[in-house]
C-alpha cells in the first residue's frame, strides 16, 4: 500500500502526494526519490505555477549566493565600506588615477627611443596593460563567490599567502605612498609658480612651506570616509587632468617647434649606454600606465549579483576611461616630442610642464599659464586621495583585525593625518624622487604587465598548451624580464647621467 505525504503550499492549502509521484526511474530502472522541486511532480493548475516560482527562486538564490560571500570586516574598511558604485564612478576613479603628472614625462621616453620605436612602444604598452586590466576585472569575483576587492588579496589567493605578500606588498605600497609623495612635490611646486604668476612677484613662502600647505589641504580632503565618497573628487581630478593635458598640448603645437630642435639620439655614447637608456625609457612608458593597483579596489565599491555582476559595469567604465586616457597620452607624447625634441627639461617637475614654463612663459598669455598651473594643483590634490586610499585601508585593516570592531572616527582621522605627515617628511627629505620615474616604472611594471597573467593561469587554470595558456605565460615571463631590464637601465642612467641628490633641500 502506497504511503502518502503531505506537502504544505500555503496557510490553508495542502497537497496530498503519493510516494509513487515522488519517485523517478533512473536509467537502470531503479526508483529514486524525486524532490518536490523537480519538474513534473505536480500537474494541478494551482501547484504548477508555484513549482516554477519555487524553482526560479531556488536557482536565483543559488546564483546570488555565489556573489554575496562578503567578508563582514569589509563593511568597516574605506575601500569596501560602501558598495553603491557604478560604471560612472568607476570611470571617474580610473581617469583620476590613469591621467596625471606621469603623462607629462612621456616625451622624455621619445628622446631615447625616437619616433618609430617610441610610438611602437607606446602602442604595445597601452594594448598590453588594457588586456591585463581585463584579466583583473574578470578575476575580481571568484567561482566560490569571494570578491577580491584588493590587489594584495587576489595575489595571495593566486600565489599563496606568503608568496603573494612577498611579490606584491612592496610594489603596491610603493606605488601608493611614492605617488602621494611625488604629488606633494609637484602640486606644491606648481602652487608656488601659480602664486608668482598671479601676484607678479617671487613667493614669500619657501618650498618646504608650500609642501606643508599642500599636505594640509590633502589631509583635509582625505577625511572623506571611503572610496565611494570621493567619486566627486575623482571627477574633478579627471576633468582637470584632461584640461591641463589639452592646454599644454595646444600651446606646444600652436607655438610650433622651438629653435635648434633635434630629434637625433645623443651622440658620443657607447652601444651599451644606448641600450640601457632605451630600457630606462621603457620604464618611463610603463610608469605612465600605472593604476592597476587600484582597479580591484574600484570594482570593490560596486554591487554585484547574478544578473548584473560587477565586471560588466566595471568594464564599461574602464573602456570609456581608457578611450579618454588614450586621447590624452598619445597626443601629449607625440606632440610634445614634435615641439621640443631632445630639449625637453628633465628637472624635478620635468617634461611638458617645465617645457611650458621654460619656452612659452613670455609668448603665451599669463592667464593660460596660470590656469594650467591651477589645474595641475587641483589634479594633484584629487589624485592624492585615490592613491592614499590603499594605505588608509591597510592601516584600518590591522586595527579591525585585532579589535574586531570598526575603526573609531578619531583614530581614522589620526591614521590619515599620520600618513600625510610621513609623506610630507619623505618629500622634504628626498626631493629628487620624481627624477626616478624610470626606476619606479620598473619596480611597478610586474603589477601592471606580469602578475595579472600569472594570476589568471593559477586561478582560471586554462588548458595546458592552449592559446590562452601560451599567451599569458608569454606575457607574464616577458613582463618579468622587462621589469628587470628596466630597473637595470634606470640604475645605469642614474649613474651615467647623474641626478641632483640633495637631502632636506627641496628647490
Amino acid at each position: 500500500m502506497l504511503e502518502e505525504q503531505v506537502v504544505s503550499v500555503g496557510p490553508r492549502e495542502a497537497l496530498t502526494i503519493s510516494s509513487a509521484q515522488l519517485e523517478v526511474s533512473s536509467q537502470d530502472g531503479s526508483k529514486t526519490p524525486k524532490s518536490p522541486f523537480t519538474r513534473g511532480f505536480i500537474s494541478t493548475p494551482i501547484a504548477s505555477p508555484m513549482k516554477k516560482a519555487i524553482e526560479n527562486m531556488h536557482g536565483y538564490l543559488g546564483e546570488v549566493g555565489r556573489f554575496t560571500k562578503l567578508d563582514p570586516q569589509d563593511d568597516w574598511l574605506p575601500i569596501t565600506e560602501s558598495r553603491k558604485g557604478n560604471a560612472y564612478y568607476a570611470a571617474f576613479h580610473v581617469l583620476s588615477s590613469g591621467i596625471g603628472f606621469q603623462a607629462l614625462v612621456l616625451p622624455l621616453a621619445f628622446t631615447t627611443l625616437s619616433w618609430t620605436w617610441g610610438i611602437i612602444s607606446l602602442c604595445v604598452a597601452f594594448t598590453w596593460q588594457l588586456y591585463t586590466l581585463w584579466l583583473l576585472i574578470q578575476l575580481h569575483e571568484s567561482d566560490s563567490g569571494l570578491r577580491h576587492s584588493r590587489y594584495l588579496r587576489l595575489a595571495m589567493a593566486a600565489f599563496g599567502e606568503k608568496m603573494g605578500k612577498v611579490v606584491t606588498l612592496f610594489p603596491i605600497m610603493y606605488l601608493s605612498g611614492g605617488t602621494c609623495v611625488t604629488l606633494i612635490m609637484i602640486g606644491a611646486g606648481t602652487m608656488k609658480i601659480f602664486s608668482q604668476i598671479v601676484f607678479g612677484r617671487p613667493s614669500q613662502l619657501s618650498t618646504i612651506e608650500w609642501y606643508l600647505v599642500f599636505t594640509c589641504v590633502a589631509i583635509l580632503l582625505a577625511q572623506l570616509p571611503n572610496l565611494n565618497s570621493i567619486a566627486g573628487v575623482s571627477l574633478i581630478g579627471a576633468i582637470t587632468a584632461i584640461g591641463y593635458c589639452a592646454l599644454i598640448f595646444l600651446v606646444s603645437v600652436v607655438q610650433g617647434r622651438i629653435d635648434g630642435i633635434s630629434y637625433e639620439p645623443p651622440r658620443g655614447h657607447s652601444d651599451a649606454s644606448m641600450i640601457f637608456s632605451a630600457w630606462n625609457a621603457l620604464g618611463i612608458i610603463a610608469f605612465a600606465f600605472r593604476g592597476h593597483n587600484l582597479v580591484l579596489e574600484i570594482q570593490g565599491t560596486m554591487p554585484s549579483d547574478a544578473k548584473q555582476p560587477s565586471r560588466l559595469a566595471m568594464w564599461r567604465g574602464v573602456m570609456f576611461a581608457y578611450l579618454v586616457i588614450a586621447l590624452c597620452l598619445f597626443p601629449i607624447a607625440i606632440g610634445g616630442y614634435w615641439a621640443y625634441g631632445n630639449s625637453i627639461p628633465t628637472n624635478v617637475n620635468g617634461g611638458m610642464l617645465s617645457a611650458l614654463y621654460k619656452y612659452h612663459q613670455h609668448d603665451t598669455s599669463k592667464f593660460i599659464i596660470a590656469l594650467t598651473s591651477l589645474l595641475v594643483v587641483i589634479n594633484s590634490l584629487s589624485s592624492f586621495q585615490i592613491y592614499a586610499i590603499p594605505v588608509f585601508d591597510n592601516l584600518e585593516f590591522r586595527y579591525t583585525s585585532k579589535k574586531n570592531r570598526p575603526c573609531p572616527r578619531w583614530l581614522r582621522t589620526a591614521f590619515r593625518g599620520l600618513f600625510g605627515c610621513i609623506a610630507f617628511f619623505i618629500a622634504v627629505a628626498l626631493p629628487f624622487l620624481p627624477s626616478l620615474a624610470g626606476l619606479i616604472g620598473g619596480i611597478a611594471l610586474p603589477i601592471t604587465l606580469a602578475y595579472p597573467c600569472f594570476m589568471w593561469i593559477n586561478i582560471k587554470k586554462p588548458h595546458k598548451y592552449s592559446t590562452n595558456w601560451y599567451l599569458n605565460w608569454t606575457l607574464g615571463v616577458v613582463g618579468m624580464l622587462l621589469s628587470v631590464l628596466v630597473v637595470i637601465g634606470a640604475i645605469w642612467d642614474i649613474v651615467a647621467q647623474g641626478i641632483g641628490i640633495h637631502f632636506f633641500n627641496p628647490q
